[in-house]
């Protein structure tokens, strides 16, 4: 496989792409529950969030709810699928305190901070995040790769979301780079994939939850298979 020419800057995503959020999540959970004795076994509960969650991230971007909406009623819906009866004072602390205690788990995927290091030494490394900025900034510092960067951009800081390309070509004038020097890596097609290409940037799509999609990408299911690229 022929590396890809000319990349100077390498862009990614940091949820689902680096930072592990599906197991981080679920940690969180399991502390939430017990701190506010929610007696549904976890597993059960993200069965039926999980779902909602993802269409709730796809409201989001589409600007169609704001993100206190977001963080209430994904929470909402979930126990609604569950037949759970939750007052609106409880669904309210469980979404702070997810927030609190998501950063305080910070697993990465296998492979990705030997892929850091690697990157670190050839490229200039970036984030672009649709994440909440405070939150997205803990997680970074407590899973000790946030030296990596040399910038972060986020949504909220921009004031659009991926797919919209405002975003992207913030964070290449913010880290000095030409689109034709750099690079998208990310997980969710829509957002990271078709809004860098919409600005001409090169992409890898991290497709490691196995999404049905009918384009020619550059595809890897392993995140450190971005070595094989680059």
């Amino acid at each position: 496989m022929n590396k890809l020419p000319g990349v100077k800057h390498v862009f990614f995503d940091l949820d689902h792409t680096l930072w592990d959020f599906d197991r981080n999540s679920k940690l969180a959970f399991e502390t939430i529950f017990e701190k506010n004795k929610i007696v549904v076994p976890v597993d059960e509960f993200l069965d039926v969030y999980s779902p909602i969650n993802f269409q709730y991230w796809k409201y989001f971007r589409e600007s169609k709810i704001t993100k206190e909406q977001l963080r209430y009623g994904r929470l909402k819906k979930s126990f609604e699928g569950l037949n759970i009866n939750i007052d609106d004072y409880l669904i309210n602390k469980l979404s702070d305190d997810y927030i609190t205690h998501l950063p305080d788990h910070n697993h990465l995927f296998d492979g990705a901070l030997d892929l850091l290091e690697d990157l670190n030494t050839k490229y200039a490394l970036h984030i672009i995040t649709n994440g909440f900025e405070q939150v997205q900034a803990l997680k970074l510092k407590k899973s000790k790769i946030d030296h990596f960067f040399k910038t972060v951009t986020s949504s909220e800081s921009v004031g659009v979301k991926k797919p919209d390309v405002k975003i992207f070509h913030h964070a290449l004038t913010q880290a000095g780079a030409q689109v034709q020097e750099s690079i998208m890596i990310g997980d969710t097609y829509e957002a990271d994939i078709l809004g860098a290409k919409n600005i001409g940037m090169r992409t890898i799509f991290f497709n490691y939850h196995k999404a049905n999609h009918d384009h020619e990408e550059v595809e890897i299911d392993r995140i450190d298979a971005v070595k094989i690229f680059l």
